[in-house]
């Protein structure tokens, strides 16, 4: 091991000796950003970008187990990106439904944040039949959001209650009347999960980008300029640290 990475491994322990003390979030979700400029930078292929960026993924969930932390939400395809190249979105579904099953494999729940009617059909089943071979309950329970936006979301937590409603004969003005904070958590996609506690996004872009609008009311949030796939597990360490240090007042 050469000096630095000795250092980087005393750091390391010195971090998570000071996390001993604190409560570590019980939801953390992740924005992976910045595939696309680090493959660039490295003279890459975007592919190759973004197969680095999902192997980091696996690695990162096997920090998040090994921290116990029971719940992660990974964004891995956003409604914007379906709008990219054919040939990209070729090579990212493929990529993402490996890094899906790999997850699977892993042992962890999966539970899919997002809809997946932009989605091809072969896409959709493939995704469909890994969740059904996953362990119904972990340690570590993963949302991958694929096909995720933070508005979609929203409106098809509305839609879902209003049909609900509908379903049950109820008249226009009942409906409105069961519209409320509580009835639409009830029909968002991480219904019967807490709201994250930290989201962290890689890269150096600061803001959300709709991811979990309506969850991350009182999330805390820390970014980072380093590209998803140079993340490293003494960045999510000094991530935790920051956020055990802050003072939550929820919006107070």
């Amino acid at each position: 091991m050469d000096d630095d990475g000795l250092l980087y491994r005393v750091y390391e322990r010195r971090l998570i000796r000071e996390l001993e003390a604190f409560d570590l979030p019980q939801h953390l979700g992740v924005i992976v950003d910045g595939n696309r400029r680090w493959a660039k930078e490295a003279g890459e292929t975007t592919e190759h970008g973004h197969r680095v960026g999902a192997a980091k993924i696996a690695e990162f969930l096997s920090w998040c187990e090994g921290l116990r932390i029971p719940l992660v939400t990974v964004w891995m395809l956003s409604t914007d990106n379906l709008s990219r190249t054919p040939e990209e979105l070729e090579a990212l579904y493929e990529i993402i439904t490996a890094t899906v099953e790999q997850i699977a494999e892993a042992g962890y729940c999966v539970r899919l944040a997002g809809t997946a009617e932009g989605l091809p059909e072969e896409v959709r089943g493939g995704i469909a039949r890994i969740q059904e071979r996953a362990a119904p309950e972990s340690q570590l329970t993963v949302n991958v959001a694929i096909g995720y936006g933070g508005r979609e979301e929203i409106v098809d937590a509305v839609r879902e209650l209003v049909r609900d409603h509908g379903q049950r004969g109820r008249s226009p003005e009942q409906i409105a009347e069961a519209i409320s904070v509580d009835s639409i958590a009830e029909h968002l996609y991480t219904r019967g999960q807490p709201d994250p506690d930290l989201i962290i996004r890689t890269s150096g872009e600061q803001r959300l980008s709709g991811f979990l609008l309506w969850q991350s009311v009182h999330s805390e949030y820390w970014f980072c300029e380093t590209y998803w796939p140079g993340f490293r597990r003494v960045d999510l360490l000094r991530a935790l640290r920051d956020f055990c240090r802050r003072e939550r007042r929820f919006g107070a």
